[in-house]
């Protein structure tokens, strides 16, 4: 099957899943909560944003081995990887950048202040209880990289009974993965602790070659070296949590990630990293009645990172952002609540790289109303920062949505973002512009969904038009502002069972173009696939679960010009499980099936076919 026709071939099967549905679907919880799309607590069935949800469940029973891997095809999402396990990967979402979306963990703000993306296939998902996806611009309740969308990670949260967990596993590329937690409490105080370890021999990560000496004007290409070796990762990760009610009223929760990586890759300047990726954070909360709660939050996050080429040492950098919030919740009547707050985020560079600046405070203001009235919903939210660097940003934001009958909703929202530029963006010795503005978007979404007890399906369209956008452009080696970019697209999900089999299908387009008026007018944006498609299928039979998962995208272009393009590609991952005695899961999963040969990323290879077997032992509560 052409990956151009793949969309419409699912889209067709869907038609034909659609009238079952209404008899027959996969279970749905309407009562799921969400925060991370109004800071305040939300059904995720009356969410006017696209929100979806990933549980601890679901991260389980795909098998997903990476977080990158986790989010794969997922709505609005597209993903591209210079290398296999460990390298560094980009996620797009609705046509943008990394640099572009907000990614949390617990609460606290995450990526390098420098690279201003974070480093998610650093993130092991044995510490992830759940995944928070909002699509579309926050900024006016997160202040900058909220143009595209914000994810937010949650760290497992253990209750009752203290029980153990234990899981290990194998692989191809002589893969081995172990990892053991504990946790429990009760309603006044509980914890949690969690080790994981993963390492893999890897794939030869780039096909590239260096510089041609009979030509003085080949300087080679892809990663400008010819390294035909195996490229190896290895993550060591802990996380550790708890809770305690100090007082009547006063509760106080901590929590701490740690992620260890070594990287081997293939590069002209360096080809080996060890990095860490760590976030700590504390919650002091103060709630005297239902309808009022404060709370103070503080965090840290730390990217680090040390090169080396052959063993000798490159080049270090360490990137800090310490972060604090002051948020109070009021419920102004049973189906009326607001919250008010400040943000303080101070961004820090320290290592071997010299920048021009290597420090700036952001200071931020918000205020967010949701409201019910009868059949109808309203959102608003409005926010101002006052960036050391780069002045003051207001953003704000308006959603209504509308429940008809048969539990048919229709939503319409409108929001407006920025996103100041990265201290690599800027001032990186060699390719920084320290002439850039800001980035300034708007976005208009329109939605129309259902969700019953037993199937859902939405479809989303929406438009963001983004002033200033910074675009890297791999032929110049250069950031600049492009004067305008359109990013317009629609993106189908839907859920039901037929005969037995759970049935999940997450469709996207995206028309990322340049609208600026110089030589790349009407271009696709680089390294964005228009078209991109997950589809899932798993059923349980007693004590055996067996899945597959369909991810494909279209092609893309690696530069902004469009001359160089990416193929597109199709993959096909196999699953199965066994319950063999109470508490303990045998599970085994084959990716890339039929070993299919592709890149994301030009003249970066991509893992062919894989296997892995995994031992789990995880008592039930």
């Amino acid at each position: 099957m052409h990956v151009r026709s793949l969309p419409l071939a699912l889209a067709a099967t869907l038609s034909l899943y659609a009238p079952t549905a209404l008899a027959a679907g996969a279970a749905v919880d309407l009562d799921e909560i969400i925060v991370t799309g109004t800071r305040v607590p939300v059904a995720l069935a009356d969410s006017v944003s696209p929100a979806q949800v990933i549980d601890r469940a679901e991260i389980e029973r795909t098998q997903a081995p990476n977080l990158p891997e986790l989010l794969r095809g997922r709505a609005g999402i597209n993903l591209t990887n210079a290398g296999g396990p460990g390298a560094q990967t980009s996620l797009f979402m609705r046509g943008a950048g990394s640099n572009q979306i907000l990614v949390l963990i617990d609460g606290i703000r995450i990526g390098s202040a420098t690279a201003g993306l974070p480093a998610l296939q650093d993130i092991p998902v044995e510490q992830i209880d759940r995944i928070e996806i909002v699509r579309g611009p926050h900024s006016s309740l997160y202040g900058a990289d909220a143009i595209g969308g914000v994810i937010q990670i949650f760290t497992r949260r253990d209750r009752g009974t203290v029980l153990p967990r234990f899981h290990a596993g194998v692989g191809s590329h002589a893969l081995r993965q172990a990892g053991a937690g504990l946790g429990g409490g009760s309603a006044r105080a509980w914890f949690g602790a969690d080790v994981a370890y993963s390492r893999t021999d890897g794939i030869d990560a780039c096909r590239g070659r260096g510089p041609d000496p009979s030509d003085p004007f080949d300087f080679g290409a892809g990663c400008f070296t010819d390294e035909p070796d195996r490229d190896g990762y290895r993550n060591r990760s802990a996380s550790l949590r708890g809770g305690v009610e100090l007082a009547e009223h006063w509760t106080l929760d901590a929590h701490l990630l740690r992620a260890e990586g070594e990287n081997e890759y293939d590069g002209s300047f360096a080809n080996y990293a060890e990095t860490v990726q760590q976030v700590i954070g504390g919650t002091l909360a103060y709630a005297p009645a239902s309808g009022f709660g404060l709370k103070t939050s503080v965090g840290r996050s730390t990217d680090q990172a040390e090169d080396y080429l052959d063993g000798t040492y490159v080049s270090e950098l360490r990137t800090r952002r310490d972060q604090a919030t002051v948020q109070a919740d009021l419920a102004l009547t049973p189906t009326q609540h607001a919250a008010v707050g400040i943000d303080w985020l101070q961004d820090r560079i320290d290592g071997s790289t010299p920048y021009d600046l290597a420090s700036r405070d952001n200071l931020g203001v918000f205020a967010v109303w949701t409201g019910a009235f009868g059949a109808h919903r309203l959102e608003a939210s409005a926010r101002h920062d006052d960036n050391e660097q780069f002045g003051g940003h207001a953003t704000g934001s308006l959603g209504w949505g509308l429940l008809l009958a048969d539990d048919l909703r229709l939503s319409a929202s409108f929001a407006t973002g920025f996103r100041a530029p990265s201290f690599n963006d800027l001032y990186f010795p060699g390719s920084g512009n320290p002439l850039l503005d800001p980035e300034r978007s708007k976005n208009l979404n329109l939605g129309i969904a259902q969700a019953r007890e037993r199937w859902h399906w939405a479809l989303d369209l929406y438009e963001n038009r983004v002033d200033d956008l910074i675009s890297f452009d791999a032929m110049t080696w250069m950031p600049s502002n492009v004067d305008e970019a359109r990013l317009r697209g629609a993106e189908l999900t839907v859920g039901t069972t037929l005969a037995g089999w759970d049935l999940a299908t997450q469709l996207s387009h995206v028309d990322p173009r340049n609208r600026s008026d110089d030589a790349n007018h009407g271009n696709v944006l680089a390294r964005r696939a228009r078209n991109t498609g997950r589809f899932d299928v798993d059923r349980a039979f007693g004590a055996f679960r067996l899945g597959a998962t369909l991810n494909a995208a279209g092609h893309r272009y690696d530069d902004a010009a469009n001359l160089d393009r990416v193929s597109g590609f199709a993959t096909t991952d196999l699953r199965a499980e066994y319950g063999f005695a109470p508490a303990w899961t045998v599970q085994a999963r084959v990716t890339n099936v039929f070993d299919n040969d592709y890149e994301t990323v030009r003249w970066y290879n991509q893992p062919g076919r894989e296997f892995a077997v995994m031992l789990r032992y995880a008592p039930q509560r």
